[in-house]
């Protein structure tokens, strides 16, 4: 999940499922996908929408200030001073290390490899900045209890000479909230790569619409369970 609102983030609503199969073809012997499986349909984000983010904003930033120094102490952004890359593979093979260290959940992500401008989006928002980014995760992180991120399939691929990756993962959290919300989302990240091979682009897609993934958060646990 690409962070929650601030004021210069962009709300926005993009209803979108599980990608269909990727068409694939062989490249140097990799495995690559040939086109990249956006929606790229949008549409205007509901008051009630805007609404919510915002109440799960001030929530968060409410309950954040116990948090505060478990934060500081326990995520570890890796800029890994002298990093570079130089292909797809290196990215690749990065991006995998990073889903194994869990860093939608951990907030322990390389970002190096990312462009200091570098746009990142989910169907509820959008904004640019991977310093931004970061501190949207210092926020989430904390309130997240007993996390999985589970990387199912991660793939290189060219889309009208533009390379990228593209990753399928299965989201399953509880909430530090007092109602103990599930938030279950199985979901695809799209990472595109600049000249230089850094992500310039990093667009989630989900299973479940904005107002449904925002809807998660205030459903007690109990209420699933029946």
């Amino acid at each position: 999940m690409a962070g929650i609102g601030y004021p210069n983030l962009i709300p926005r609503v993009n209803r979108t499922t599980t990608q269909s199969p990727l068409n694939l073809q062989r490249a140097h012997g990799a495995r690559c996908c040939s086109v990249a499986p956006e929606n790229e349909k949008k549409t205007k984000t509901p008051q009630i929408l805007r609404l919510a983010v915002s109440g799960v904003t001030e929530l968060l930033r409410l309950f954040s200030s116990s948090t505060k120094d478990r934060v500081d102490d326990g995520l570890c952004t890796r800029e890994r001073e002298g990093i570079s890359v130089s292909d797809v593979d290196e990215v690749l093979r990065i991006l995998k290390s990073d889903y194994e260290n869990a860093y939608f959940v951990t907030g322990n992500f390389t970002s190096a490899i990312y462009a200091e401008d570098c746009i990142f989006e989910d169907p509820t928002i959008r904004f640019r900045g991977k310093e931004l980014y970061s501190r949207n995760l210092k926020l989430l992180v904390p309130f997240f209890d007993n996390p999985s991120i589970g990387l199912q399939k991660i793939e290189k691929g060219v889309k009208v000479e533009t390379n990228f990756v593209l990753a399928t993962w299965r989201l399953r959290t509880f909430l530090k909230l007092p109602w103990k919300p599930l938030i279950s989302i199985d979901g695809s990240t799209f990472y595109e790569l600049g000249q230089k091979f850094t992500i310039v682009r990093h667009a989630e897609s989900w299973n479940v619409s904005a107002l449904e993934a925002v809807g998660q958060i205030f459903t007690p646990s109990f209420w699933k369970a029946k």
